[in-house]
């Protein structure tokens, strides 16, 4: 197949630090040029694929110049996909909203990931214009406050599975890592640490929007020992900093969509222990691979707990439910079905939109 792969411009394919939802674009590409198919990455000018680039913008916008425009990068993106659309068989949309007015009148099946939430006023009028584009979510919990779409499928995320290396020692530290947000619940994973009386290391970005978050209710509790700041992690400093730890806090205070961390905790041996919330129980085997709590004291009971539980067991799930290769075999099907689709009507058709007017 030859297959269109449109990625948000915010950070690069893959991302030089922090970025979920690129970083899976770019193990997708891989599995599906490892199987055989000619894939070309619609993204940043700076992103590395093994398939074919065709660079939108010069480099990742939240790295590179201050200031620029990120509707600019976005008409870009849809003008190229646009002027290209016939050279492809099926375009994969990671995009949200913004291209699916072109991309219905494309005339080619395309599909659109949903990676972010969707419980936002508004969306449900949006869904009701675009009825015949079709969608992916990455959970079941994910799709609720839109049950009128098009779900063809829930596909959840993996990751290669030689990409982190497993660790069956117990840690000495709990870890939290992710978005310096409220949401994310960085301050109870605080609590819960100290009432655990265990260190925490934090490695995690903090958003421009959040500075004032950070300097008055995170930084004065960053002591340097009982809680350390570390930043932003790549892939590199990201697996030891995993696999160190006793047990990752996943402590949401949101509707998570998936929450990459957790399976990427997983695939280094590592429980996680997070708050019963958004696709958690989707994700997390209760006593298997980790613990779904409700509030601080559970969570700290869990603490206890971890180290009974079997990172052996913990990384063969992993291997077992969150490969990359499976989730690029369960892509792989959609877009055949689209396809076929298309072929079998030659009209309008779920994820084709309506042919365009002569």
């Amino acid at each position: 197949m030859r297959i269109a792969q449109l990625a948000p411009l915010a950070e690069s394919v893959p991302p030089k630090l922090y970025g979920g939802t690129e970083r899976v674009i770019a193990w997708l590409v891989d599995e599906l040029v490892g199987f055989g198919h000619d894939v070309t990455l619609f993204a940043s000018g700076d992103s590395r694929t093994s398939g074919k680039l065709h660079p939108v913008w010069p480099r990742a916008l939240r790295l590179g110049r201050r200031g620029a425009d990120p509707n600019a990068a976005c008409a870009l993106l849809i003008e190229a996909i646009a002027k290209r659309a016939g050279d492809f068989d099926v375009i994969h949309s990671h995009v949200d909203w913004l291209p699916l007015p072109v991309l219905r009148r494309t005339g080619i099946p395309f599909l659109t990931t949903m990676h972010g939430r969707l419980d936002l006023p508004g969306l449900s009028d949006v869904v009701r214009q675009l009825a015949d584009a079709s969608f992916v979510s990455i959970s079941d919990d994910q799709r609720l406050p839109l049950p009128d779409a098009l779900w063809i499928a829930t596909i959840k995320h993996g990751l290669p599975k030689d990409l982190f290396q497993p660790c069956y020692e117990v840690g000495r530290y709990l870890a939290f890592l992710g978005r310096l947000t409220a949401d994310k619940g960085p301050e109870d994973a605080i609590r819960i640490a100290h009432a655990a009386r265990m260190p925490l290391r934090i490695a995690a970005k903090i958003p421009r929007g959040e500075t004032a978050y950070f300097k008055k209710k995170l930084e004065p509790q960053i002591d340097g020992e009982k809680v350390q700041l570390v930043g932003e992690v790549d892939e590199t400093r990201k697996q030891p900093f995993l696999a160190g730890a006793a047990a990752l806090l996943f402590p949401i205070n949101w509707p998570e969509p998936f929450g990459l961390v957790m399976i990427e905790a997983m695939a280094c041996g590592t429980p996680v222990i997070a708050y019963r919330s958004g696709s958690v129980p989707e994700v997390i085997e209760d006593g298997v691979t980790g613990f779904i709590v409700d509030g601080e004291e559970q969570a700290i009971e869990a603490v206890k707990e971890s180290a009974r539980l079997d990172r052996r067991k913990i990384r063969a799930r992993f291997e077992e439910r969150f490969s990359a290769s499976r989730m690029a075999r369960e892509y792989e099907s959609q877009y055949r079905k689209l396809i076929d689709g298309a072929n079998c009507t030659g009209g309008s058709i779920p994820g084709r939109g309506k042919e365009p007017e002569p």
